[in-house]
């Protein structure tokens, strides 16, 4: 394939180099003379294991050569791959004037030329900047229209830098964000010898993508360094404690955990958090990750308190309120506080949980529950039928099996705002709401 790579910094230059030696014709563009003419020269413009050796083989074999003249390159390939910097401003935000002075330029080519090219975004950009920048950038200069005349397409980049040629290479996943399905198929031909999964998806969650990764990847960092800290103080080797920690595949390092939905609950969580940063406070340590989890879990509750209350219904019906499907405890339930809330602004509530019988409740569990809704027994309903018969507006609370095929059965007038996700239903169903999507 030939392809116009713009941008030879770390990501264009690992790119090119790699495609090059895939045996790809590659035409690098840069404005800055200087890294145009080390890599004419054989030169790599970075300092990065195994790229010098692939630029030096590549050029000399005419796979690769570099260029400061956007249109001949756009001329001279099928598909340009945009790998300019997105440098943060003073504020935090990103500046996108390279990427958007490239897409001008790549539009500008565009105009003049006669075959099909597709456009690809490698540049770190935030969700709804293909929308905003790039594609009005590329349909101005242009005077065509992504997706029917051109083909565009995010492809974000997972190179860790002092492995990135072997990353290139040996990618953990591959996501292709494309406006249509001919333009992915560009992407799927170009990568289709890499390893792991190649996800299609629309072009916002492409772009999405990227920024979860690193910003888990930096959590997880920081989650470490914060635990290394009590343990430091607490005279524990944090590399045992975290080498124990890292062999639970099932719930620690796995997917358990990471669906978007609503606040934590339970006996065990909210209580082990408290005493962990109870005692790192105690030792005079200061751990903002730890710290705020209580608080961002409280957030998340009056999150789904705000799209509750300005659905303006008032009679309310709530499917399960023990914290998690399978059980009776309502200790720290989320939606027992929801419902105490409701009930305070006097909304007209119903509560359904098979697994839930104020009869059948003992110990700390009734306490708990008698002490923060004392009148509950007369909110509770014995079937689902009873409890949508009164809902105008129906929550799901937690995902016990029944309740998709009950929401389900909902009449059109009924809404449902849904904490956990159950079933495939999304948040374009009509009259259907999530609290994280």
């Amino acid at each position: 394939m030939n392809i116009s790579i713009f941008g030879l910094g770390y990501v264009g230059a690992v790119s090119a180099a790699c495609l090059a030696d895939e045996g790809h014709t590659v035409i690098g563009v840069d404005p800055n003379a200087t890294k145009v003419d080390l890599i004419n020269a054989g030169q790599t413009p970075i300092i990065e294991k195994d790229v010098g050796e692939l630029i030096e083989r590549t050029v000399a074999e005419g796979h690769l050569r570099a260029v400061s003249d956007a249109a001949s390159a756009i001329n001279d390939s099928d598909l340009s791959l945009i790998c300019v910097g997105t440098p943060s401003a003073s504020n935090g935000s990103l500046d996108l004037r390279y990427v958007k002075a490239v897409c001008e330029e790549i539009g500008a080519a565009l105009r003049k030329k006669k075959a099909r090219h597709t456009v690809v975004i490698r540049s770190t950009i935030l969700p709804g900047s293909m929308r905003s920048i790039v594609i009005p950038a590329l349909e101005s200069a242009s005077g065509l229209t992504a997706g029917k005349d051109f083909g565009l397409c995010n492809n974000p980049e997972f190179l860790r830098e002092g492995t990135a040629v072997y990353d290139y290479h040996n990618p953990p996943k591959t996501v292709v964000g494309s406006v249509n399905a001919e333009s992915a198929e560009v992407l799927r031909t170009l990568y289709e010898d890499l390893p792991g999964p190649m996800i299609v998806t629309d072009i916002e969650t492409a772009e999405m993508v990227k920024y979860v990764d690193n910003v888990w990847h930096a959590l997880k960092v920081t989650f470490a360094n914060e635990i290394g800290a009590i343990c430091k103080q607490l005279a524990v080797d944090s590399h045992p404690v975290m080498d124990i920690f890292c062999q639970d595949k099932k719930l620690n390092i796995s997917p358990y955990y990471l669906k978007p939905g609503f606040a934590f609950g339970g006996s065990c969580l909210p209580k082990d958090v408290r005493a962990l940063t109870y005692q790192a406070g105690r030792l005079d340590l200061k751990l903002p990750v730890l710290d705020a989890i209580m608080d961002s879990n409280r957030l998340q509750v009056e999150r789904a308190l705000d799209l509750i209350t300005r659905q303006g219904k008032k009679q309310i019906g709530i499917l399960g309120f023990s914290f998690k499907a399978g059980t009776d405890d309502l200790r720290e339930s989320p939606i027992v506080e929801v419902a105490e809330r409701l009930i305070g602004k006097g909304y007209d509530l119903r509560l359904y949980d098979r697994n839930v019988s104020l009869a059948k409740l003992v110990g700390a569990n009734k306490d708990y529950i008698l002490e923060r809704i004392p009148h509950i027994a007369g909110l509770m309903v014995e079937s689902a039928d009873e409890l949508m018969e009164h809902a105008q507006l129906i929550i799901v609370g937690n995902n016990a099996d029944e309740f998709a095929a009950i929401i389900a059965g909902r009449t059109p007038d009924q809404l449902v705002i849904d904490l956990v996700r159950i079933g495939d239903q999304t948040s374009d169903s009509e009259g259907y709401e999530g609290v994280a999507w």
